[in-house]
């Protein structure tokens, strides 16, 4: 008689080929149940058989996702706003602002005064008087702007020439936002503007906006330089500190004169205004 255990490895030797014979086995009744459902056609069932296999393959192609590609997205180019004039209104005397009561009508030629051109509320100029910025002026300023990077202020005009009927929308703008009174003391009206001489500059510090046509600009370093030095090159402050009544403006330390090196320098020796100097 075996023992147990020589029975056990007979079968364990054995069940390979009964694994094999039964996967065989479920094969071939696999195969016969398919040709009888083909009518007992062999050639048909195989063709059935090869037309499924490749419906399966095409549907997992189908199922593959395309890449996704993405567009570059393209940037509108920033552009730079200038900034513009924006004065703040300081509360001061209000004792001779206007300055205007008769001299309401415009002339026909601009006064000339000592070979220079006067523009103030006491002497308009003509609506159609459009000479352009100055070359003169402007080659005066960039002698300075070259002098002041020397000790580093990097100067700008950030307002020149103004033609009457650009005056007349910003003054107007003034009007609407503070009323009469107050636009008179720092924004003159169409025909008595200064800057419609192409002589009158208005001057900051590059990247310190914050300080143009402001009264902290004379506070500013670049401001304190250009009022010591602004004289050399041919510019007067036009409405310094305490003037109000003489000028007809309030404090504008970013507002130049033109007048050639000659009167600036006189100007600025005798400390006074323009209108003190010239007696107008």
């Amino acid at each position: 008689m075996q023992s147990r255990y020589k029975l056990l490895q007979e079968k364990k030797k054995k069940w390979p080929y009964i694994v094999s014979g039964t996967i065989a086995g479920l094969l071939i009744g696999a195969m016969v149940v398919w040709v009888g459902m083909n009518g007992w056609n062999i050639d048909k069932s195989i063709e059935k058989l090869r037309n499924l296999t490749e419906v399966e393959q095409s549907a997992e192609v189908d199922q593959t996702e395309e890449p996704i590609i993405e567009e570059p997205i393209v940037e509108e180019p920033i552009q730079e706003i200038p900034v513009e004039e924006e004065p703040v209104v300081e509360d001061v005397d209000m004792s001779g602002a206007n300055g205007y009561i008769g001299n309401e009508l415009l002339p026909q030629e601009p006064t000339v005064v000592e070979g220079q051109v006067i523009a103030s509320k006491k002497y308009p100029l003509p609506a159609d008087y459009a000479p352009g910025e100055s070359k003169e002026a402007r080659a005066a300023f960039q002698e300075m702007a070259a002098e002041a990077t020397l000790s580093g202020y990097e100067l700008i005009a950030f307002s020149t020439y103004r033609s009457f009927d650009y005056q007349t929308k910003l003054y107007d703008r003034y009007v609407s936002n503070d009323g009469q009174a107050a636009a008179d003391r720092y924004s003159a009206r169409p025909g008595y503007s200064e800057h419609q001489t192409g002589l009158a500059f208005d001057i900051g510090e590059q990247h310190f906006e914050q300080h143009f046509a402001r009264e902290s600009f004379g506070e500013t370093e670049a401001g304190k330089w250009v009022a010591a030095n602004a004289h050399k090159y041919g510019f007067i402050m036009r409405y310094p500190k305490g003037s109000e009544k003489i000028t007809g403006y309030m404090y504008e330390p970013w507002h130049f004169r033109y007048v050639g090196k000659e009167l600036s320098g006189q100007v600025y020796e005798a400390n006074e205004t323009l209108e003190e100097f010239l007696d107008l």
